[in-house]
């Protein structure tokens, strides 16, 4: 918060403090001072009309100060209206409580809607002009009705000439503040952008590296669901068994503690396997193209169905994440033809192209229907969502070409980002 803002938010909570607490003590000085003169202007039935009111004005802001009323409600109004008749009344009692009708200057335009402003001031007017025109409430001679008048044009002067200029000054602040609210978002943004366009180049590899460990953490997720979390439950499920007929039949029980060994067994290795493939191994001891290469035999051996890879163009050393990136997405788009497509035969093709890396991964099986397959939803496994998610990251594409009984095409292109 800067000097100018802590200013006004004190000189703010300075007069929240008046509007609470002001008008008691401006009642009580203005009762202090009206005792002490009680003798020289007045009378019994004064006396008795400021004993009555008294009571009542203390009650009215006592109200208004724990309500909590909204200004320039239809409550505020009456509060503003009921104070400035007891003030009325009070003054006709003894001038000096003019002082606790003085409120009205200072808090009309908070109170009251803009159009009552005017009438509020006005009134106030009247209540000081008659308190200060040297006599009783009305007056009760020619010449206390011209020094009421006199006093009177002079107070409504005032009022209205400090209106128009607290609102001129009300209009310049909000005026103000808005330019400067306006300069302030204006310079955020621009240094925003320069920081942005400074580190973009750097921030987009921190991105793909980041991009590449969520994904990553996703995938694992994704297979201890379905795997390790399973098996668990199987675990669970047989165990259970175990304790519900260890005593009925333990030829039974056996058999159910031998499958929850079996289920145990399998869900390690599941959980072995997942924290194996959490890295790509194969990129540690081999470029893309050497590791691209080993992956496709695999898979091929694995399937028992012919594989083929090729590399074109000039091979060049790739940055980590894009050769993992391109890595990742050969093996699922392999993995999803051996588990879908059932194809006699695939083929690999890395492409160097200048600028940009492609990939292409096809297959001459079954194919599928692009449009009934559900929506990507980041999580639940990998497929050509996650591929194409994996891709974007690196400010890359990948497009699929299909149809039922076509075969499936796979072509992942991503910028040609060498390394350091």
């Amino acid at each position: 918060m800067s000097a100018h803002e802590e200013a006004v938010t004190a000189v703010e909570q300075w007069w929240g403090r008046f509007f609470r607490y002001g008008p008691y003590g401006l009642l009580g000085l203005a009762t202090v001072i009206a005792v002490v003169s009680r003798d020289l202007v007045m009378s019994g039935a004064d006396e008795r009309g400021a004993l009555v009111l008294i009571p009542a004005a203390l009650a009215l802001q006592f109200w208004w100060t724990r309500a909590g009323i909204r200004p320039q409600s239809g409550a505020a109004q009456c509060y503003f209206i009921t104070r400035t008749l007891l003030a009325f009344g009070l003054t006709w009692c003894n001038p000096f409580y003019s002082i606790y009708a003085v409120l009205g200057y200072f808090d009309a335009g908070r109170v009251l809607p803009y159009r009552g402003v005017r009438p509020g001031l006005l009134a106030t007017a009247v209540i000081m002009a008659g308190a200060q025109s040297g006599s009783t409430l009305p007056p009760a001679t020619l010449m206390n009705w011209i020094v009421f008048g006199v006093v009177l044009a002079v107070h409504a002067t005032l009022a209205m000439a400090f209106a128009q200029i607290g609102k001129r000054e009300a209009e310049q602040a909000r005026s103000q503040t808005d330019t400067i609210a306006a300069l302030e978002s204006a310079n955020a943004r621009l240094e925003q952008a320069l920081a942005e366009n400074a580190g973009l180049h750097a921030q987009l590899l921190v991105q793909a590296r980041e991009a590449g460990v969520a994904d990553e953490r996703r995938r694992l997720a994704a297979e201890i669901h379905d795997t390790i979390a399973q098996g668990l439950t199987g675990i669970i499920a047989q165990l259970q068994a175990v304790t519900s007929t260890a005593e009925t039949d333990p030829a039974l029980a056996r058999e159910h503690l031998v499958r929850a060994a079996a289920l145990a067994r399998h869900s390690l290795g599941e959980a072995r396997r997942s924290v194996h493939n959490l890295l790509p191994a194969a990129l540690e001891h081999d470029d893309l193209p050497g590791a691209l290469k080993k992956t496709v035999a695999t898979w091929s051996q694995r399937t028992g169905v012919r594989a083929d890879f090729t590399v074109t163009g000039t091979v060049e050393p790739l940055h980590d994440e894009v050769g993992a990136t391109l890595l990742r997405i050969a093996e699922e788009a392999l993995a999803n033809a051996g588990r879908h497509a059932e194809p006699s035969r695939a083929g690999v093709t890395l492409s160097y192209m200048g600028d940009e890396i492609s990939l292409d991964v096809r297959d001459d099986g079954r194919g599928f229907d692009p449009a009934a397959l559900p929506p990507y939803r980041g999580a639940g496994g990998f497929g050509l969502g996650g591929m194409r998610a994996r891709a974007e990251r690196m400010a890359g594409t990948v497009e699929v070409e299909t149809g039922p009984g076509l075969g499936t095409a796979v072509c992942a292109r991503v910028p040609m980002v060498r390394h350091d």
